[in-house]
């Protein structure tokens, strides 16, 4: 389902009266499609995620999945932060199959959807391992997916991998490429990292200072599949120039 946004404001009440946070945007998201979002820190692009997640009202405008106005959190919605909140003393497994636990899916379901989803995120030989034995990274694997063991719609990911180092975003994001790719939800994901965006999106929009606008909106056609060595081509370059020229002046 596409996802749209649509005139969305957000105003907060602070002591010293009304801060414009984000708006006006408006912007739709084709299905499948992947997008990143860029801007200058503080611009509102946790808050469009919360907004869009049904996680915060907006204080004018709306967002739609298909048809349907998100006034509340929805199952068709994957939502993604940077902590990956796991709970020490359930395994790997447990944890990501929570969301179907509480959906009342049996047990032997769920160990059927969890270990398909194990070795597309490099955890097979991990299912019984707890957070405390894993690296950030893997945490970070195992975060995404609880998300995606709900099978949604939509996938909200807000700078999830943010924490770490280098080379191990770009492991886990040619994970999230293979399994996007073998999926094909509608994707939303936060980044501050200009290489990260171009690496995984079809688009990647540009958002301005505060109160955040979409300043910028510029598509990718480099080819799928795509793996580490695309970064090396100069179509790639001028994408990454592209993008850093949009934030400069933004």
């Amino acid at each position: 389902m596409a996802l749209t946004i649509d005139n969305l404001h957000m105003t907060f009440q602070t002591p010293d009266g009304k801060l414009p946070a984000l708006g006006p945007v408006s912007v739709s998201l084709a299905e499948g499609s992947f997008t990143c979002l860029l801007g200058p820190s503080g611009c509102g692009k946790s808050t469009l995620v919360r907004v869009c997640a049904g996680l915060q009202k907006p204080t004018t405008g709306r967002v739609l999945l298909g048809d349907t106005v998100i006034t509340a959190p929805s199952p068709q919605m994957g939502v993604m932060f940077q902590d990956a909140n796991l709970m020490p003393w359930r395994t790997v497994r447990d944890n990501m199959a929570l969301p179907l636990e509480l959906a009342g899916v049996t047990t032997a379901q769920r160990v059927q959807h969890t270990d398909t989803l194990l070795p597309m995120l490099g955890l097979g030989d991990f299912a019984q391992a707890y957070p405390s034995e894993l690296s950030g990274g893997m945490r970070q694997r195992v975060a995404l997916g609880r998300v995606l063991i709900q099978s949604p719609a939509v996938l909200l990911l807000d700078e999830p991998f943010g924490a770490l180092d280098a080379l191990t975003r770009e492991h886990i994001s040619l994970d999230i490429l293979r399994v996007w790719e073998a999926q094909r939800q509608t994707v939303l994901m936060v980044t501050h990292d200009i290489q990260e965006a171009v690496l995984l999106a079809d688009r990647i929009l540009v958002m301005s200072r505060r109160p955040g606008r979409i300043v910028a909106d510029i598509i990718s056609d480099l080819p799928r599949p795509r793996t580490h060595e695309i970064v090396y081509t100069p179509e790639f370059n001028a994408l990454a120039r592209q993008i850093r020229a949009a934030i400069e002046i933004a």
